[in-house]
């Protein structure tokens, strides 16, 4: 029996030659870079997808929380950064962290941070200053030189945590759209980061290291410049967000939510699908010339599914439900109990959601979210 035949619910599935060759494809041009990529995994929370990285010769990883960072320390991982402001409640997860793993980064942007870690914090520590190059999400702002001198001597003068060097996610580069405009607002986000580096190398600070994330810069920048490290990690999903901006190709989304068809309205070319904001998320986007899509559907093929259909899109999320807007040539070809798959707009929540990926050939890939359920 197909895959398909057996999907009755709501289902992401995931091409697994697909994220393969988009883990490859980031591996070469980190390392033609000369710059050490240490992938953010909170994209597919899964110890078998980062063995896929292992297999290419990654040893380094990002994580968006202490769980996160010690699931993957159960799975073999001893260099990962928590990508996140330290969560001074989680001190007692925190020190069991560091004592199973050889290297703990944490981000800081204040003094009071510095200090209860110096006073709490019972294993050493890689730093990183965070830096605020534009995106006012965290950090100290690039040009702030004496909040980054003063942070940056707090770190030096602990004796358990040591200064590994300045890091951003220029997040600004998800508002901008094709190469051009990318490439643009990178470099200018990096050279407030080469700012901000000058300021402490000036003050006498030494091997003050840069590491930037985002997938957009990270997939379309040629030229990535003084960066020692890179921390992207959408780029093995991908999704619609991402191809709707140019950073990818529709073919490189390697994630699809399968979902059954539960109502026709031809009469306003309309489907409704089984497969609404739980698990999707409600994230959205613009998309050519739709203020917000949260999705797009694509008709499944024998080897997976082919590509956006065009003018299709999901114009409405509630809990359960989607409503896709679809062609009249599209639409007239469905029927009732079909299966119409849904490239996510957002793929890290999309996988959030649903918790577990089932492959082309219907085996299952568990993740910290599934090991949590049993």
């Amino acid at each position: 029996m197909h895959l398909f035949d057996q999907i009755q619910t709501p289902t992401l599935l995931i091409n697994e030659k697909q994220a393969w060759e988009n883990i490859k494809w980031m591996v070469e041009k980190a390392a033609r870079s000369g710059i050490r990529l240490r992938p953010h995994f909170k994209t597919h929370q899964s110890a078998e997808i980062a063995g896929w990285f292992r297999e290419q010769g990654i040893q380094q990883c990002t994580v968006s929380s202490i769980s996160m960072a010690a699931y993957f320390a159960r799975h073999g991982w001893q260099d990962i950064t928590i990508a996140f402001p330290v969560n001074l409640r989680e001190m007692q997860s925190l020190n069991h962290l560091g004592k199973t793993i050889k290297t703990t980064g944490l981000l800081v942007e204040c003094l009071e941070i510095v200090e209860s870690l110096e006073a709490s914090l019972e294993s050493p520590a890689e730093i990183w200053i965070k830096v605020d190059c534009g995106n006012h999400r965290t950090g100290i702002l690039w040009n702030d030189g004496d909040g980054l001198r003063n942070v940056a001597q707090a770190v030096r003068s602990c004796k358990k945590l040591h200064l590994r060097g300045l890091l951003s996610h220029f997040g600004d580069s998800y508002h901008a759209i094709g190469r051009s405009a990318i490439t643009t607002l990178y470099q200018e986000s990096l050279n407030r980061l080469q700012q901000a580096r000058n300021t402490l190398l000036i003050a006498g600070f030494e091997a003050i290291e840069v590491s930037v994330g985002d997938t957009p810069s990270c997939s379309l920048v040629d030229d990535l410049g003084i960066v020692d490290e890179m921390r992207s990690g959408n780029f093995v999903f991908y999704d619609t967000m991402q191809l709707a901006i140019g950073s990818c190709t529709a073919e490189q989304i390697s994630v699809a939510l399968a979902c059954p068809i539960v109502a026709l309205h031809p009469e306003r070319n309309e489907v409704v699908i089984y497969g609404g904001a739980i698990h999707l998320s409600k994230e959205s986007h613009p998309y050519e010339n739709q203020p917000s899509v949260f999705g797009l559907p694509a008709l499944p093929t024998k080897t997976g599914w082919g590509a956006p259909l065009t003018g299709g899109y999901i114009r409405s999320l509630s809990q359960e439900h989607g409503v896709v807007r679809l062609a009249p040539e599209h639409l007239s070809s469905l029927k009732i109990g079909d299966l119409l798959m849904i490239l996510p707009a957002h793929s890290c929540l999309a996988l959030q959601a649903m918790r577990t990926l089932k492959t082309l050939d219907g085996r299952i890939i568990d993740t910290m979210l599934s090991e949590s359920d049993s």
